[in-house]
């Protein structure tokens, strides 16, 4: 692909994120709030270690290293940033507070969430997809409470285990946690809480509703929302390798490297997957969207096969499998939606996972994302999935989530 057209499509989506008003600008250098206390303190899955005030958009910003649990069980600190919104709740009960799962953002220390919607870090155009999202909630007038999962923006964490099931749930419900323990918030400590989130959000938030019942009973979930959720790791090798895409592929590579070391999979790179590898963990998204586009994963390893080949086999069927959403039944209401002209996750991934849902006897709204094209169909389904998520999460909190329309997709 030549330059000229990498960057016509560059422009052409930065175009489509400043019409939306959601791009975020870069700014000051972070804090010592990423700097946790070694070694860590005993306490609970979503304590709070450390805060500091922050920005966004006229809320009540706070900033926060809080506790939390990675895919082996193993406490870690993690950072992220509650809202609550300056305007009074006018809904019925508490204000509600909501788990936003942000958007695959990046690899790099420069791209954490709590850093750009803050102005600070290294944000790019698709960063700002981050703010519109908090935005359509803050709206409403709900809490939300966004975490930045685990990664290097949080010193000695290692890369960030990027669409690792078992982590990002943890992370997502932890910072519902958190957001409930912050003093001088005015937040309710047992009240409704809520969970969105696209694409990589998508998936974190329904790895959440998975294990909300068993990891964190004492939420009051009330439903999540998962925009076009990447459930099914083994199908995105096939459809991601090779296209404009393959990016995300090499994350998940980094992803899996960090959470399951005893893989080796570094060992099946040449030095050419290795350094991609290297390159990729310092970029945030569209740098690595436009600079890895179109490449094959056959030419990165040591035997020529590409990625989807090795995962069929051990050790890494037995990742995928544990990595893989729906199997088990939400115990709350649940929205899956997709785009049908999904150009980065499969369309068919998002109404598998609401079925197999519906199977285990879970209570799904699946509704298709407005398409027009299916150029950057992913990428605009950012535009309308803050309203979607929004409106949906209204009405669970008012009671009014409904019967779900199983069978009937």
């Amino acid at each position: 692909m030549t330059q000229f057209l990498r960057r016509g499509m560059a422009a052409a989506i930065t175009a489509v994120l400043i019409t939306a008003g959601i791009a975020s600008p870069a700014g000051a250098a972070t804090t010592s709030i990423y700097t946790p206390p070694s070694p860590l303190p005993a306490g609970q899955n979503g304590d709070i270690l450390k805060s500091e005030p922050s920005v966004h958009n006229g809320s009540k910003a706070t900033r926060i290293l809080y506790l939390s649990r990675d895919n082996k069980d193993k406490q870690v600190a993690v950072s992220g940033t509650v809202f609550v919104p300056n305007t009074p709740w006018n809904g019925p009960g508490e204000r509600p507070i909501v788990a936003y799962a942000p958007f695959t953002f990046g690899m790099g220390p420069q791209c954490a969430p709590s850093k750009t919607l803050a102005g600070e870090g290294a944000s790019d155009m698709v960063s700002g997809f981050q703010g519109g999202f908090v935005d359509a909630l803050l709206g409403a007038g709900f809490a939300v409470a966004q975490t930045d999962y685990i990664g290097p923006w949080v010193e000695g964490s290692g890369e960030h285990p990027y669409v690792i099931r078992l982590s990002e749930a943890h992370t997502v419900l932890d910072v519902l946690r958190a957001a409930q323990r912050l003093p001088g918030t005015g937040l309710p400590a047992h009240g409704p809480v809520g969970i969105a989130g696209y694409s990589e959000g998508g998936s974190a938030a329904a790895a959440a509703a998975e294990l909300a019942a068993t990891y964190a009973p004492d939420l009051d979930v009330k439903g999540v929302y998962a925009g076009a959720p990447p459930a099914d790791k083994a199908g995105l090798a096939k459809s991601l390798d090779g296209g404009m895409y393959v990016a995300f592929l090499g994350y998940a590579l980094i992803g899996i490297n960090q959470a399951y070391p005893e893989a080796r999979l570094m060992d099946l790179a040449n030095p050419a997957g290795a350094q991609l590898f290297l390159e990729a963990r310092q970029t945030c998204t569209l740098d690595a969207v436009f600079r890895f586009m179109g490449k094959q994963t056959s030419a990165l390893t040591k035997d020529g096969r590409p990625v989807a080949a090795f995962l069929s086999q051990p050790p890494f069927d037995a990742i995928v499998a544990e990595n893989r959403i729906g199997t088990l039944r939400p115990a709350m209401p649940v929205m899956v939606e997709q785009s049908p002209l999904d150009d980065v996750i499969p369309a068919a991934m998002g109404k598998q996972l609401a079925k197999d849902w519906c199977g285990r006897g879970a209570t799904v709204q699946w509704k298709e994302l407005v398409s027009f094209t299916p150029f950057f169909s992913h990428a605009l389904g950012m535009l309308s999935a803050p309203g979607d998520a929004t409106a949906w999460l209204q009405s669970v909190f008012k009671g009014q989530a409904g019967t779900g329309n199983c069978g009937r997709f």
